[in-house]
């Protein structure tokens, strides 16, 4: 028998540890994980009658086990997001076989940027968010640090400054991550543009539940045809003039508000971003105008910690070798598990190393043509830029005044976001 429709929270009755608000907006508790299956019981009273099943039932049942993995927190249980485990197990196992042997090595370093690219394309395609990259990227980063500390600062070929340096290195990286963090710069409604603001105590059904855990957040719902007419201070209604053509391209069909100049809608954080540049994964957010400049210092960071990395470890395992040429020619590297395995990561860190040195120069071009990577891609697609260098370079011609300029328009730009992480408005 099932039980009652669970009942929306109340204001003023919080959440404990153990309750959520889940995906239907109920309030529920993470002991009843096992109970009110109706899609699971669905699913298995068709399979056993071997009757068809349903086209979105698969989803469903996903979706209510996703969300009814829970840890209890402060104010509300938060849900654990599967795609955190595959790095944390994966990981380490691919890289200690590859260290077994040559040829497993080489299989390994291939397939596993392959593998990566296709979970990237598929959850691209599906425009759904993922925290599988930014798990990647931060335990990639600690695994490295800590094979870095047992394998080669306890051979005592590293002294105390290079180990500072490394060690600075990450913590920089990590703090300027958690400042990109903060927000890419959501776009807020005008007053002009406001039609009514309303506060729900529940989630809506097409957010995720597990931001939210019961708390009031509020919705502002913007008129498009508020331009249409205004109301003067006497109290008159005074008719506006009609909405411009800019307008009208700038209007967001889904967040339902005029967007400014270069902002952009991201279709996987469901909202409109200031100058957006592009949904990156590996940080699961988006790059806008209020974490751009973070976003360029947390890669400049990193690859500079990684390339420093990669030159100690390659000079303790390979001591009689140039640096340079010692990734492609290590004799006797496989002799010995601990040097094989230092190997291995050096040249997995190279991969890394190399992708994000190729993401940071495409960043550096467009900055220095004033362009961002939205407006490139469509740019592309409407044939309105130059294409230079086989499309390394794109020039839109739109807001370029030339090199000195567009840096000092870069790195001078304000920032008026919110300075927190995403907050619990949502515009509709």
């Amino acid at each position: 028998m099932r039980r009652g429709a669970n009942k929306p929270p109340e204001p003023d009755d919080p959440l404990c540890c153990c309750e959520y608000v889940d995906r239907k907006g109920g309030r529920s508790h993470v002991a009843a994980c096992c109970c009110d299956c109706e899609d699971l019981d669905e699913a298995c009273d068709r399979w056993l009658k071997r009757e068809s099943q349903k086209a979105d039932s698969l989803s469903q049942v996903a979706d209510t086990v996703t969300d009814r993995l829970r840890v209890p927190w402060l104010k509300g249980a938060k849900r654990f997001d599967l795609s955190l485990l595959p790095p944390l197990l994966l990981l380490p196992i691919l890289l200690r076989i590859a260290a077994l042997h040559v040829f497993l090595g080489a299989v390994v370093l291939i397939a596993l940027p392959g593998m990566v690219l296709w979970y990237y394309y598929f959850t691209h395609r599906k425009k759904g968010r993922t925290l599988f990259f930014l798990s990647l990227a931060l335990f990639s980063l600690a695994y490295m640090y800590y094979l870095f500390i047992t394998e080669i600062v306890t051979r005592g070929d590293v002294t105390s400054t290079q180990l500072a340096t490394v060690t600075t290195g990450v913590i920089l990286t990590i703090i300027s991550l958690i400042h990109t963090k903060r927000g890419p710069g959501y776009v807020k409604p005008h007053l002009s543009d406001t039609h009514s603001t309303v506060t729900y105590h529940s989630p809506l059904p097409d957010k995720d539940s597990a931001h939210l855990n019961g708390v009031r957040h509020q919705v502002v719902i913007a008129n498009r045809g508020a331009a249409l007419e205004h109301r003067a201070n006497d109290g008159a209604v005074e008719a506006a003039p009609k909405q411009t053509d800019n307008k009208k391209k700038n209007w967001c069909t889904w967040c339902r508000i005029v967007r400014p100049p270069r902002a952009g809608h991201c279709r996987i954080c469901s909202a409109c971003i200031q100058r957006l540049d592009h949904h990156c994964v590996w940080i699961n957010s988006c790059v806008g105008r209020a974490n751009h400049r973070s976003f360029l210092m947390t890669l400049l960071l990193f690859l500079l910690t990684s390339l420093y990395g990669i030159s100690l470890v390659l000079r303790n395992v390979c001591p009689r070798q140039n640096v340079l040429i010692a990734l492609l020619y290590c004799p006797g590297v496989y002799s010995q598990y601990s040097s094989a395995l230092c190997f291995t990561c050096a040249w997995y860190s190279s991969i890394v190393t190399g992708g994000l040195l190729h993401l940071l120069l495409l960043q550096l071009i467009n900055v220095s043509y004033n362009v961002t990577e939205r407006e490139a891609r469509l740019a592309l697609r409407d044939k309105t830029g130059r294409s230079l260098l086989g499309g390394l370079i794109i020039d839109t011609g739109v807001y370029s005044q030339g090199f000195s300029n567009n840096w000092a328009e870069f790195l001078t730009m304000a920032d008026d976001s919110e300075p927190s992480s995403p907050t619990f408005t949502e515009l509709v």
